[in-house]
């Protein structure tokens, strides 16, 4: 059958999208943008078969009626966001600063948004109803929430449709940006503003240690239509994926020649397969992410992400929750 994927360039799904790894019964498409572009028009047109999609904007959807999609445990980016909140140069050394400030998000609905706002209640202690939130795009005016939400009583929110959250914190209309994607003034080097975690790869491994969770951003979304005539291909899809991961992380490891362009590479890859273990530091599956989907379901319903309780197993098809075993 053919089918049309749309995923951002990653090493790790490359082999998949450059034709090395097929997909076992399928003639793929694959359309290669930013991730940005991609959400945006997956989750207004639904312009092709299967997604890289937003695990937040997913778990929006699947709480809601008629949701026409369903994710496939692939998870193509994971990232710590300790390293997403920034202030200015004058502004709150800790993050236990936070309580009664006033914060710019680009979306509610942003996975990262969910996990900091997770992080700030949860870890270190900060109800939702005690910050001012202010939703803009980062760099650029007019920035929208792109699906419905139930913003929790007591919670303050608005929309700032006018001002980008860069402007907002340089003029002193915000104390605190928290954004996937850094404000473009700190990105150039502006002095005024600072991360408020400078060291945030100890806090972040610190959270690891202390909750198991390992954020995940991204997900594979798949149209419900393809799987009800052809069920075979959730596995399929997730074997083929597996395969490529398993392939750029032996390209990781490799010292024979310098696979990416990084001093010490292997020095770093083996640091990291040391505190993650190295069969498991960036696993697909339900199983070895249980704890991260979890935790995430549970930020999201408590913010009002989504429309009512999830379960793990309600994500995903039932074909891809295990797996055989030889």
């Amino acid at each position: 059958m053919n089918l049309t994927l749309a995923v951002s360039d990653y090493d790790h799904v490359r082999d998949l999208t450059n034709g090395i790894v097929p997909i076992e019964g399928v003639e793929l498409k694959v359309l290669t943008f930013d991730v940005e572009e991609i959400f945006y028009r997956f989750l207004k047109f639904r312009e092709w078969d299967i997604s890289e999609l937003s695990f937040a904007k997913y778990v929006s959807l699947a709480s809601q009626p008629d949701c026409d999609i369903t994710a496939l445990p692939i998870f193509p980016s994971r990232v710590f966001r300790q390293s997403s909140f920034y202030v200015r140069t004058d502004g709150p050394t800790s993050i236990e600063e936070l309580r009664g400030k006033t914060v710019g998000i680009p979306e509610w609905a942003q996975t990262a948004s969910v996990y900091s706002r997770g992080y700030l209640t949860e870890t270190v202690g900060i109800p939702l109803t005690e910050i001012q939130w202010v939703q803009a795009g980062v760099n650029q005016a007019g920035r929208v929430e792109k699906v419905a939400l139930r913003i929790p009583e007591g919670v303050r929110y608005r929309s700032e449709p006018t001002k980008s959250l860069n402007d907002m914190l340089l003029d002193g209309e915000l104390d605190v940006v928290m954004s996937a994607h850094a404000p473009h003034s700190f990105e150039e080097g502006d002095q005024r503003i600072r991360r408020i975690l400078p060291n945030y790869q100890q806090a972040e491994y610190q959270y690891w240690q202390d909750t198991k969770i390992f954020p995940i951003m991204h997900v594979i979304a798949i149209k419900k239509s393809v799987l009800a005539e052809n069920p075979w291909v959730a596995m399929n899809v997730f074997k083929a994926f597996e395969e490529a991961k398993r392939r750029s992380v032996e390209r990781l490891f490799d010292v024979t020649a310098s696979r990416f362009p990084l001093p010490w590479a292997r020095v770093f890859a083996d640091q990291i397969s040391e505190l993650f273990g190295k069969d498991g530091y960036w696993p697909y599956g339900v199983e070895p992410n249980r704890p991260t989907i979890s935790a995430f379901l549970r930020f999201a319903y408590d913010q009002g992400v989504t429309h009512k309780p999830l379960e793990v197993e309600e994500l995903f098809p039932e074909g891809v929750q295990s797996s055989f075993r030889v």
